[in-house]
């Protein structure tokens, strides 16, 4: 197991520094920077504009910066955010949490709802549940996350207004209320955007599940356990799940970049101030040290998953331990 992480951790390593070199150079080779919007405004000399690319070190050849870039990253100064007009590191540490409650919540969602769906289909196999179950992961299978984000806020927001549209909190009431009363209007805003996200990602896990159920159930060691007088309940939760769920394990690993990449429109519709919104508006801004920063920690976030897809695979599956040791 120490092997397989020490080995997992080098790879992580290896991808981050990709991402943050990819990332570098097609910043740099998108127009502007994030002084061009001051050069619209006439009262703004050029020498000004001139000073201040100096002073951040906008006017250094491209492999200047490059090295500037990863020593700063290195001694883990993320820059300045010219948007936000503070460091890129309080900025993240700001959004950071909040979309991780969101995508920790939509996570739990998913694999709850889709693994629960995919077992009862395949149980099930051919009847009405079945057929209804699986029109259903078909239909949220194939939404654009940013279409079903709109029909929830039509539908829950303004048709029947149960939950609220945008935001965290309350922005008027929220001081004013109890701690319990808090945490019921955090709840109440975290509803649309996490459903919208479990339904789109439960639909594919679902899917796998019942694909996978239905090839474990016909192997030789259910029919031996079937021919020791098991009960059909303990082989189908300890024997057949329990196999089923190796393949769905490694969805976990696709599963953060799908909802980090979701996140962003998610986020956007229901303004939610998460990492995702704040990276339009960085792209908006040409804020290059934010952009840089949210990709780095994104490739981050999706190299943590895989590891953890692949710890869970170990833990679910014992001959991996072996093999890794």
């Amino acid at each position: 197991m120490g092997a397989l992480v020490a080995r997992r951790l080098l790879q992580a390593a290896a991808i981050v520094a990709i991402a943050a070199t990819t990332t570098f150079l097609l910043v740099q080779l998108a127009p502007g920077d994030p002084f061009t919007p001051l050069e619209e405004n006439p009262r703004v000399p050029p020498e000004v504009l001139d000073r201040l690319r100096a002073r951040w070190g906008f006017d250094r050849p491209m492999h200047e910066q490059y090295v500037l870039y990863l020593r700063n990253l290195a001694s883990g100064d993320l820059g300045w955010s010219f948007s936000q007009s503070r460091p890129v590191a309080d900025a993240i540490a700001e959004a950071l949490p909040n979309t991780l409650l969101l995508m920790g919540v939509a996570l739990i969602g998913a694999f709850a709802l889709g693994v629960t769906a995919g077992v009862i289909r395949a149980g099930q196999r051919g009847s009405m549940a079945d057929r209804a179950l699986g029109a259903g992961t078909l239909l949220f299978y194939s939404m654009p996350d940013f279409w079903l984000a709109i029909m929830a806020m039509l539908v829950f927001a303004y048709w029947i207004p149960v939950f609220p549209t945008s935001g965290m909190k309350d922005a008027v009431m929220y001081e004013y209320f109890s701690p319990a009363g808090k945490l019921v209007d955090r709840l109440r805003h975290l509803v649309l955007p996490a459903t919208t996200l479990v339904l789109l990602l439960a639909a594919i896990i679902a899917r796998y599940q019942r694909a996978a159920f239905l090839d474990v159930a016909t192997q030789d060691f259910v029919r031996t356990a079937r021919a020791k007088g098991l009960r059909e309940r303990a082989v189908l939760w300890r024997h057949v799940l329990r196999n089923a769920l190796l393949p769905v394990i490694t969805l976990l690993g696709l599963a953060l970049p799908m909802l980090v990449g979701g996140a962003v429109f998610i986020e956007q519709v229901f303004a939610w101030p998460g990492i995702g919104r704040l990276a339009v508006g960085a792209i908006a801004a040409r804020d290059h040290a934010l952009v840089m920063a949210i990709v780095v920690m994104g490739s981050v976030l999706v190299t943590l998953g895989s590891l953890l897809a692949d710890l869970l695979y170990a833990v679910a599956d014992p001959r991996l331990r072996h093999v890794h040791r």
